[in-house]
């Protein structure tokens, strides 16, 4: 306990509960919300998840910290100093807990028959090589070419055991 009669360290941004030292606790990821001016913490996942529609975050993530030893937020004189530790973290990879979107954008299912190429680029490159019109119908036709292009590339790549589909798996355009 400390002079102040404090035994923890910082006390959660969001249900107020206190974060012991030495535990685990919860930053945004946004550098925003990571400021000396607000310098948010949160206790676990839920609260930080709290933060999230206030804060108005496009993309945020939760990234586990440990809180200091010391209330004074320095560290034990038998720890390395703060700036190798911050180097040390800086190398070191994080775990990072995403909160899972609930309006996600929807993904277009191998069923679906949505046009893969961009028209008007498509359009303009023909004008420009040949001063022709294109119909709307070569989008179609051009998505399921495209789409069998890349089941074979996916092919390809399988047949190799990796889960990346890269240039080479299309090297048989080149036959």
């Amino acid at each position: 306990m400390t002079e102040d009669g404090q035994n923890f360290w910082r006390k959660c941004s969001s249900c107020k509960k206190p974060i012991a030292l030495g535990a685990r606790f919860y930053n945004c990821s946004v550098s925003t919300c990571n400021g000396q001016r607000t310098g948010y913490v949160f206790c676990s996942v839920p609260c930080f998840e709290r933060h999230l529609p206030g804060a108005r975050h496009k993309d945020a993530a939760a990234i586990e910290n440990k809180a200091p030893m010391k209330p004074d937020g320095s560290l034990p004189a038998s720890e390395p100093t703060r700036s190798s530790v911050s180097a040390d973290l800086a190398r070191a990879p994080q775990r990072t807990i995403v909160r899972p979107a609930s309006s996600a954008p929807v993904t277009s299912t191998p069923t679906t028959r949505e046009v893969l190429v961009i028209a008007s680029r498509l359009k303009e490159y023909i004008t420009a090589r040949s001063e022709y019109n294109t119909s709307a119908s070569v989008m179609d036709v051009l998505s399921d070419h495209l789409r069998n292009l890349c089941d074979r590339g996916i092919e390809n790549a399988r047949a190799e055991g990796r889960r990346t589909v890269m240039d080479r798996d299309f090297d048989f355009l080149k036959k």
